[in-house]
């Protein structure tokens, strides 16, 4: 199995519309990628290890395909859109991880 991490780091200022992310940009995923995707877990941060301190990141998803082919597969032109759909709910550039479940 493939999990896809998209993890948004805290940034001091940075912008990250939680409500909007799971009520409008989350529908627009599921209809891109379709049956290609098996699941999805949605992070929310809320601290770092520290008492008070932020957390390493605001957001983190978790998308989770068959296998590389089909993420790949999935990804298609619609990839664009949801990248430029992004710009309603956050400013903060995302890192991706591409990763083998190896256990779970």
């Amino acid at each position: 199995m493939l999990k896809v991490s998209v993890l948004y780091p805290y940034t001091e200022g940075g912008k990250f519309d939680m409500e909007y992310f799971l009520r409008q940009h989350l529908p627009l995923v599921d209809k891109a990628w379709g049956a290609a995707l098996i699941k999805k877990e949605i992070d929310a941060g809320l601290s770092g290890p520290g008492p008070g301190t932020p957390p390493t990141y605001v957001a983190v998803a978790h998308l989770y395909f068959d296998s590389i082919e089909s993420f790949q597969a999935a990804l298609g032109p619609q990839h664009k859109e949801l990248e430029k759909e992004a710009r309603n709910f956050t400013d903060i550039k995302p890192t991706i991880q591409v990763s083998r479940v190896a256990f779970g």
